[in-house]
């Protein structure tokens, strides 16, 4: 055992040796070797990761150029920042499971949605943001100018108009250290999110012209030429927490350029792992086995492929710390 690992990844390396365990284990190794190979790694969030904090580990590891490239849910790109913003007016419910529809209610009245046992304070959170990024939108609006959603973020966090209200250490915002980095991002199916919602409404107002911002086609182009300029040598991996548009978008790709855009020398994928509970047989993407992808043209017979079906919010922070070798 390498005495430079810290004392969470030697617990991890004497106890971690079977099932759901090894493989995280098995996981975390090939994606460390990936790195060391000169390899580049896309991750992709969905579900509620920043909401569940995961910024406390993925900042380090953006600051740590473990993570090259970040796809992920218009949720997930804006949870982030409200954590940031709004942590001590967030509420948990950890009987959640006992809540009946009036409670839900009750919480719904008090301007709180809930995401399992953690409910988002609308006020601090949704209205603090949307009071800044709607003067950012605008600006670009007026002056004929079109940005990405994850750009109009960025821009939001270098101006410094959100310092006042930082509720946590702000190294743990993996967004923060994502817009210090510019860290290229794809947003997926932005709309549904609730920034979304909120822009759409303004357009719906006619107070701004939909095309102010860059839509998922655009990102998906953005996205080739990326993925092209970046695949040389070791390529680029994939490491996938759970399932959804944020992995199903970017993983798309390398089938599109090889077979949409006849590049027929375009590697594939030389690295994936997912961090899944979905369940195999209900016909879902998100359950689907790595094999199942080598049909449609997005991973080699050769690429290591691992799958952890266990709760990304106990496997993410393990797997990234020994990556950091915390």
């Amino acid at each position: 055992m390498s005495n430079t690992r810290g004392p969470i990844s030697q617990f991890m390396e004497r106890n971690y040796l079977h099932f759901n365990a090894a493989a995280m284990m098995d996981a975390a190794k090939g994606y460390e070797t990936h790195l060391d190979e000169g390899g580049k790694m896309m991750i992709t969030l969905a579900g509620a990761m920043s909401t569940a904090e995961l910024g406390i580990s993925l900042a380090e590891m953006i600051r740590q150029d473990k993570v090259a490239i970040i796809s992920c849910t218009g949720a997930n790109l804006e949870e982030d920042i409200m954590n940031l913003v709004a942590h001590s007016h967030y509420k948990r419910v950890p009987n959640y499971r006992d809540l009946s529809p009036q409670d839900e209610w009750d919480l719904l009245e008090n301007h709180y949605n809930r995401v399992t046992d953690t409910c988002i304070p609308e006020e601090e959170a949704f209205r603090r943001l949307q009071k800044h990024i709607h003067k950012i939108w605008k600006d670009a609006d007026d002056a004929g100018e079109r940005y990405f959603p994850h750009e109009f973020m960025y821009k939001m966090l270098l101006s410094g108009v959100l310092e006042q209200y930082y509720e946590i250490d702000p190294k743990n915002s993996w967004m923060l250290a994502a817009a210090e980095k510019n860290l290229p991002i794809v947003v997926p199916g932005w709309e549904d999110s609730t920034m979304g919602n909120i822009f759409a409404s303004y357009v719906i107002k006619n107070e701004f012209k939909a095309t102010t911002m860059k839509s998922g086609i655009e990102y998906m182009g953005w996205l080739a030429d990326w993925y092209v300029k970046n695949s040389e040598g070791k390529g680029i991996g994939f490491f996938q927490i759970g399932g959804g548009i944020a992995g199903d978008f970017p993983i798309c790709v390398v089938p599109m350029l090889y077979q949409d855009m006849e590049m027929e020398n375009i590697p594939f994928w030389s690295y994936f792992c997912q961090i899944s509970d979905s369940t195999t047989s209900y016909g879902s993407y998100s359950g689907a086995v790595p094999n199942e992808k080598i049909t449609w043209g997005k991973l080699d017979i050769h690429t290591p492929k691992f799958i952890v079906e266990s709760d990304a919010t106990i496997v993410a922070p393990l797997m990234f710390a020994w990556i950091l070798k915390q």
